[in-house]
């Protein structure tokens, strides 16, 4: 007896769902008063950004963007064995005491890291390039940050391997005037000479490891910045 009882129930529920988009009701839902289609497409939702995995996650992404960086957060990706982009950013402009900074050739890095390497930008390298150069900042020549690689003669993976490290090869000013590391750090000027260690000095007060052209011949042309300082930092 139960079940004819609910045997009307059911089709009345059959019908009203036949009266939603995608039911048997599509005519109706897809014509207008006037009988004619619609033809205007639903409207599309924009796919959420990664969410943060942590607060301190959190925290690090807030302070980015409220000091002026424009940035992207990434979805995580593990990829090679022991090779993974977590936690990371894309940075497109960095943010100078008098207005944006530009960053090229960077791919992803680590949200700590790039907050390091934006508070670095401004405040060490900017800075120095007024004072010692007489012009500001204009951009800084990375070349890149995230490569599944090993540390050079050995077969334990590199800060690069895990978005943790930048190389930096050079800057240019706000005058037109480039600098390198290779053809500044011995061969340059002798204000070039004393800004690039300057910024070195610098990054060693941010990065957990700076290494340089004094470091090895590896590094003959860029500074290598890695990690966050905890304490006392590698700087060579």
């Amino acid at each position: 007896m139960r079940t004819i009882a609910l045997l009307p129930l059911l089709s009345l529920a059959l019908a009203g769902c036949s009266m939603l988009p995608g039911g048997g009701g599509e005519r109706d839902a897809r014509t207008t008063n006037a009988g004619r289609a619609s033809t205007a497409p639903a409207p599309r939702i924009a796919a959420p950004l990664p969410a943060a995995r942590s607060a301190a996650a959190a925290q690090c992404l807030s302070a980015l963007g409220q000091s002026g960086v424009r940035f992207d957060p990434l979805p995580d990706r593990y990829r090679e064995q022991g090779c993974a982009t977590l936690g990371t950013v894309q940075m497109h402009a960095l943010r100078g005491d008098s207005g944006d900074l530009g960053v090229s050739n960077i791919g992803p890095v680590t949200c700590p890291v790039g907050a390091a390497f934006a508070a670095w930008a401004r405040f060490g390298v900017d800075r120095a390039a007024r004072q010692i150069l007489g012009s500001p900042l204009a951009s800084i020549q990375t070349m890149g940050s995230y490569s599944c690689r090993n540390v050079a003669g050995s077969t334990r993976r590199s800060a690069h391997a895990t978005a943790a490290a930048i190389d930096v090869g050079g800057f240019t000013l706000a005058d037109g005037r480039r600098i390198t590391v290779q053809a500044g750090w011995n061969g340059g000027t002798a204000a070039e000479r004393e800004f690039l260690r300057t910024v070195q000095r610098s990054a060693c007060r941010r990065f957990g490891t700076v290494l340089g052209p004094d470091y090895n011949a590896a590094h003959h042309d860029h500074l290598h910045v890695e990690g966050v300082v905890e304490g006392n930092s590698y700087c060579r």
